[in-house]
C-alpha cells in the first residue's frame, strides 16, 4: 500500500510524463499493405487502433477488412517519426500533418484519420 506522499509523487510523475507525438504506420505483414497516421499521443493511439480493430469497428474499412482477413498476428504498429519536444504548440498540427503526408508518399500507404 502506498503512503499519501508516495501517491502524490506517483500522480505528479504521471502528470509530468511526456507524450510521444509523431507519425506512425500500421503494417500488414501478410500482404504488405500499410496505413499511416499522425498523433499527439502515439501510445494512446496504438491502444485505440488495436481496440477498434479487435471490436471490428475501425473506421478505415480497408484496414478493418485486412485485419479480419489476416488476424492480429499479421499486424504491427511502427513509430515512423517523433516530433521534437521543443516544437511550438502552435506548429504541432501542421508538423503532424506534414509528417503524415510525407510518410504516406514514401511508403505508398493509405492515410488514417
Amino acid at each position: 500500500m502506498l503512503s499519501k506522499d508516495q501517491k502524490r509523487e506517483a500522480i505528479s510523475q504521471f502528470k509530468e510524463r511526456k507524450t510521444l507525438r509523431g507519425a506512425y504506420a500500421i503494417r500488414c505483414t501478410a500482404d504488405g499493405q500499410a496505413w499511416v497516421g499522425a498523433s499527439r499521443n502515439l501510445d494512446a493511439t496504438k491502444n485505440s487502433v488495436w481496440f477498434s480493430l479487435r471490436q471490428g469497428a475501425h473506421r478505415e474499412a480497408s484496414l478493418q477488412d485486412a485485419w479480419n482477413a489476416h488476424g492480429d498476428s499479421a499486424f504491427e504498429y511502427v513509430v515512423l517519426e517523433k516530433l521534437e519536444d521543443e516544437a511550438s504548440p502552435l506548429l504541432i498540427p501542421n508538423l503532424l500533418k506534414d509528417a503524415k503526408q510525407r510518410w504516406m508518399t514514401q511508403l505508398g500507404a493509405r492515410g488514417l484519420l
